[in-house]
């Protein structure tokens, strides 16, 4: 299986998308932000959170590629906060085996 952090850089989705996604990175809260973006409860750890935000972004991407009339930019955007925040939390929190 893939390495979460892998499957985030791996991402490859229009450059505007990413560039909100970035400023938006700037300011994240995890708090209040994986309660708005996954919904009320406990908020999972960070490469738990980061599966469930990908599986997200996937669907809402495929909605975007179809063009869905569900689709919706402001949620897509959020959960690209969503996933970049977390996974700079994770590399964060990782331990550097060179150490």
């Amino acid at each position: 299986m893939q390495d979460v952090l892998t499957m985030v850089e791996g991402l490859k989705r229009p450059r505007l998308l990413v560039h909100a996604g970035r400023i938006g990175a700037e300011d994240y809260r995890r708090d209040t932000h994986l309660q708005r973006v996954l919904g009320f409860g406990r908020i999972p750890k960070s490469g738990a959170a980061l599966v469930k935000l990908m599986e997200l972004e996937a669907t809402l991407n495929t909605q975007r590629r179809t063009a869905d009339a569900c689709y919706s930019l402001l949620v897509h955007i959020d959960v690209l906060i969503a996933i970049m925040g977390e996974a700079q939390l994770l590399r964060a929190t990782r331990i550097d085996p060179n150490l």
